[in-house]
Parts: C-alpha cells; sequence; structure tokens
C-alpha cells in the first residue's frame, strides 16, 4: 500500500517535472526568438551582385551638386569632409548591422519600434519618408532644369514658350508618365531603372573628366553656346586669378557642404533589405560589401567635384550638368547625358514614391484595412502635388540637397543608429569603448543636424532681406 502510494507520488512528480521541463524549453525558445534575428529567406545574391545594388542605392542626384560644395569650401577642405562623412557612413551601417543582430529585426522602422516603442517606429518611418521625398523632389528638378535644354537642342530653337518652361514640363511630366506608374500596385519591373540610373551617373562622370580638358578657362565672352563642331577661340587670359583652384574658402555658401554630402551618401534604409538578399550572410561579409561599395562611389564622387570644379571654378552651379548650358547650347555628348539622366529620374521617381505611399496608408493610417484603390490613388495624388508644389517654388536644388540632408539624412546615418544600438545591444555584449564611440557619434550627430540646419535657415533669412532691399532700391 505504501509502495502504491509511493508510486502514484512519484508518477505525479514525474509528471509535473515533465511539465515543468517542456514549460522551460518552450520558454527558452520563446526567449531565443526575442533576442536571436529569425531570418526567414537563406538570401541568394552573391557579394558582387549585393556590392552593385548597394551602389545603386547609395548613388543619386546628389553627385550633381557635390561640384558646388567644392567650389564653396576648397579642394582640401572638401576632401576631408568627403573622407569624414564616407567614414562615418561606414561606421553608421557597422552599428546598424550589430543592432539588426542583437534587435531580432532586419526592418528599420521595427528596430526603431523594439528600441522606442511608436515614437522610434515614427521617427525612422518619418526620417525614411523625408529622404525618399526629398529624393523625388531632387529628381524632378533636374526634369526641371535639363527637359527645357533638350527641347530647345531638338527644335534648334532658343524662344522661350510654354513647352520650355520648366515649371510646366514638371507638371506634364507627372500627370503623363510619373502618376500612372505609380498608381501601379506592383513596379518590380521598374526596379531595373535603378542600374540604368547608375550607368548614366558612370558615364556623367566620363564625360565631366572629359569636358575639363575642352572648356578653358577662363571663359571668353564669345565662348558661349558653341557646338563641339567649331573651333574653339584664343582663350581671355586677363583674368586668370579665377582659374586657379582653391584649397579653403569659407563663404556663406559652405554651411551647405556637410548636408550635401550626406544627402549623397545616406543609403541606410536598404541596408538591411540588402543583408536578408545576402548570400551565406554574416555581418563581415554585409560590411565588407558597404566597405567596396562605399569605396566605388567615394571615387566618382571625387572624380566629378574635383573636375566639375577645376572647369567652371566659382561659377559652377548647384546643379553641375545645367551648368555646361552656359557654354554650349547643342552638343552630342552633353545630348546624350541629359537624355539619359532625364529617362533614369523619371523612371525612378515611381520607385522611391512606392515605399512611401504603399507602407504609408497599409501602416500608419489604416494598419487594419485591406488595401483600397481609392485609398492608394488619392495618397499617391497627394504626395505628387506636394512635391511638384515644392519643385515650383523653392528656388534651387541647393535648397532640397540642404534641408533634407542637414535633417533626415543626418537621422539616417548619425542620430538613429547609435540611439537603436545603444538602446537594444546587450551590456555584455557591448564593450565600453564601443558603447562610448556610439554616444560620441549620437551627439555628434546632433550637433550636425542642429549647425546644419541653423546655419541653413540664417542664410535663407538673410538672401529674403537682401532679395526685398534688392527689390525696394529698384
Amino acid at each position: 500500500m505504501h509502495l502504491c502510494v509511493y508510486g502514484m507520488q512519484c508518477t505525479s512528480v514525474i509528471m509535473a517535472s515533465r511539465k515543468h521541463l517542456e514549460y522551460l524549453i518552450n520558454l527558452s525558445f520563446t526567449l531565443i526568438n526575442l533576442t536571436v534575428p529569425v531570418f526567414q529567406s537563406p538570401g541568394s545574391a552573391s557579394f558582387g551582385m549585393s556590392v552593385f545594388n548597394l551602389g545603386n542605392a547609395i548613388m543619386g542626384s546628389g553627385i550633381l551638386g557635390l561640384a558646388y560644395a567644392m567650389a564653396n569650401t576648397g579642394i582640401a577642405m572638401f576632401v576631408i569632409l568627403l573622407v569624414a562623412v564616407a567614414i562615418f557612413s561606414l561606421y553608421s551601417v557597422h552599428l546598424l548591422l550589430k543592432t539588426a543582430n542583437e534587435g531580432g529585426s532586419l526592418v528599420y522602422e521595427q528596430l526603431g519600434y523594439k528600441a522606442f516603442g511608436i515614437p522610434g517606429k515614427l521617427a525612422a518611418s518619418c526620417c525614411i519618408t523625408m529622404q525618399n521625398f526629398g529624393a523625388m523632389a531632387s529628381y524632378l528638378y533636374i526634369v526641371k532644369y535639363e527637359l527645357p535644354i533638350v527641347i530647345k537642342a531638338f527644335l534648334d530653337s532658343n524662344n522661350n514658350s510654354w513647352y520650355t518652361n520648366g515649371d510646366y514640363l514638371v507638371l506634364i511630366v507627372t500627370v503623363a508618365i510619373i502618376l500612372p506608374l505609380s498608381l501601379l500596385k506592383n513596379l518590380g519591373y521598374l526596379g531595373y531603372t535603378s542600374g540604368f540610373s547608375l550607368l548614366c551617373m558612370v558615364f556623367f562622370v566620363i564625360v565631366v573628366i572629359y569636358k575639363k580638358f575642352q572648356i578653358p578657362c577662363p571663359l571668353p565672352e564669345n565662348f558661349i553656346n558653341i557646338t563641339v563642331n567649331v573651333s574653339q577661340p584664343q582663350v581671355n587670359t586677363t583674368d586668370e586669378e579665377c582659374c586657379k583652384p582653391k584649397y579653403f574658402i569659407f563663404n556663406s555658401q559652405t554651411v551647405y557642404a556637410v548636408p550635401i554630402l550626406t544627402f549623397a551618401f545616406v543609403c541606410h534604409p536598404a541596408i538591411l533589405p540588402m543583408y536578408e538578399e545576402l548570400k551565406d550572410r554574416s555581418r563581415r561579409k554585409m560590411q565588407n560589401v558597404a566597405n567596396v561599395s562605399f569605396l566605388g562611389m567615394f571615387v566618382m564622387y571625387l572624380l566629378a567635384a574635383l573636375f566639375g570644379y577645376l572647369t567652371f571654378n566659382e561659377a559652377v552651379e548647384p546643379e553641375l550638368l545645367h551648368t555646361y548650358s552656359k557654354v554650349y547650347s547643342f552638343d552630342v555628348v552633353l545630348l546624350i547625358v541629359r537624355f539619359a539622366v532625364l529617362i533614369a529620374v523619371t523612371l525612378t521617381v515611381p520607385v522611391v514614391l512606392f515605399p512611401v505611399s504603399i507602407p504609408a496608408h497599409l501602416q500608419l493610417l489604416c494598419a487594419s484595412k485591406d488595401f483600397s484603390w481609392p485609398r492608394h490613388i488619392c495618397i499617391t495624388v497627394a504626395l505628387l502635388v506636394c512635391v511638384n508644389i515644392l519643385v515650383i517654388f523653392v528656388p534651387t536644388i541647393r535648397d532640397i540637397f540642404g534641408f533634407i540632408g542637414a535633417s533626415a539624412a543626418a537621422m539616417l546615418i548619425f542620430i538613429l543608429p547609435s540611439a537603436f544600438y545603444i538602446k537594444l545591444v546587450k551590456k555584455e555584449s557591448m564593450k565600453s569603448v564601443q558603447k562610448i564611440g556610439a554616444t560620441l557619434f549620437l551627439i555628434m550627430g546632433f550637433m550636425v543636424m542642429i549647425s546644419s540646419m541653423a546655419l541653413i535657415i540664417a542664410d535663407w533669412i538673410h538672401n529674403a532681406g537682401s532679395s526685398d532691399e534688392h527689390a525696394d532700391g529698384h
């Protein structure tokens, strides 16, 4: 009897222990799922393809403003800033990859949610939206600047009719091409335009280098609007001082240099999706992908800025390609570059708009509802209207580069990755030096953003006051 009772007690103890063990196992797997990133797909992108894709993500319209940045900082100061921003961007990628591994997510906004809840997710979403919004505006600025020149070249006319007005052309291109493409629910086939855009920019850099040795400095008065088939006149040597390159320059436009560079290097929302697609992925391998891509873009940026600046010196405009219109009214090579760039940026706008419009109303505005065509159309039209208003009424593309580079780009490169890293990475896996470095990087990000925004706004106020005084004087 005692044996039976003892056996029943043993059986109950064993059953309880088994349930307790199963509970501990389930709990351990739950904790593992919360702390270790779960990668659903093995990844299929090779190292070379990942380098190319990341280069596509980095390269954009920012390359057109780098010569202007060099013209207002000098060659030596620009190189220092270019190296610094490239290194800081790579360090930011390092923080982002480690945070993704520790935080268990390969979505930028989800890392923000895990770190700071809803405010963190909203901050990441708003910064990505602002960056894409600025990219779309810069692309449409290129249409506004370059399409009138292409039309005048084809018509062999310099008249200022409505069909050569940049504002009208932006509206026509938006309604006739960009809006129909943006309303599609799937834009997978337009993904190839990113590779085409990169090839266009490589061709653009080659042409910038080539034209440096064709255009004399200083530009004689009768050199304006020549064709390549006309012999070049004798160079006017009365003002050689303007042709001497300067190495350190400080003026009111120098404040735009760092924002332009951050705008040109920001690609961080694309890092995590590419990490997920990388074959045999590891944090070290993805970091090497970033190193190679950033090195390639660094070389292209330096060549475009240097030879663009040496060609026009202080006369370079915020959009380098448009500066050549001072010299050539019709040039076959430049016309090909302009036409290719126009096609690339026009087809890229729907691709950039797509992740802003679709997630905007699926996740933020109406997360509990299914996809709705009327809602999708309204949001897409509203976004394109806002972008067009910005392009028509903001004076230059420099202001877009400056504002977005100082705000959204600074947040995506400096502030958010370091803040996520400090919050999500475990103390036991973070060395004190790493934490100090991330903290200093966060502080530096706030300093860059606040100082750049303050100086840019001060320059806007100063320019507005000067314009009012000039108008009153007349």
